[in-house]
């Protein structure tokens, strides 16, 4: 069996490679990974090309969206290309997931700003890399009235919505954030669709 370098560790087989790297994938722990790099190499070596293929094909096309950052193939989102949107109104959410959750949960009219992340200074993450910038320039050049902040019920979520508060607050725009429903610690893309709505049509000025 050929020998591979993967990163910084010693040199390993081809397959040992392949459960290593799917091991990245959250949730996967050795056992899972060795299962599915068996399942594709014994039973469906077809699905591994396409998989493999559209993989590639994902990190080469997918950016993020100029003006929301939520991930997307094209220069701006299907949601902040759409006319019908309400412009006025922002919903921060710390990740893509959590705008799909929100799309499949309420009758929210208006756009996003996704950080990708929330404000974690000992994990390296800052105001630079959550967009803060590009969400600021927003405020700025936008006719916005409301920021709905919906980031997670963590002590980190928490500081980001407090951060993007007193943002909102230089700009003399409105902040609201979700009510009751959602669990202290809670992740919003776990939660299920009665208790976002919930939670979302019930928000309260922060």
């Amino acid at each position: 069996m050929s020998k591979i370098q993967y990163g910084d560790k010693s040199s390993l087989s081809l397959l040992d490679a392949l459960v290593e790297s799917l091991k990245c994938l959250p949730g996967v722990g050795p056992k899972s990974a060795q299962r599915m790099a068996f399942h594709l190499l014994q039973r469906d070596r077809d699905g591994a090309k396409i998989l493999a293929h559209t993989l590639n094909r994902a990190i080469r096309d997918i950016g993020h969206c100029k003006s929301c950052r939520i991930l997307t193939e094209q220069e701006y989102c299907s949601i902040c290309l759409d006319d019908s949107r309400v412009r006025t109104k922002i919903c921060v959410v710390e990740n893509p997931a959590d705008v799909l959750a929100i799309e499949k949960s309420t009758d929210y009219k208006g756009v996003y700003f996704v950080l990708m992340g929330r404000l974690s200074p000992l994990d390296g993450i800052g105001p630079q890399e959550l967009g803060l910038n590009v969400l600021e320039g927003r405020l700025k050049s936008d006719a916005v009235d409301e920021l709905i902040l919906a980031t997670n019920s963590t002590v980190e979520g928490e500081v980001t919505a407090h951060v993007l508060s007193e943002m909102a607050s230089r700009h003399r725009i409105q902040t609201t954030r979700l009510a009751q429903g959602v669990p202290v610690g809670g992740e919003l893309e776990f939660v299920d669709q009665n208790t976002i709505a919930q939670a979302f049509a019930g928000r309260k000025s922060y």
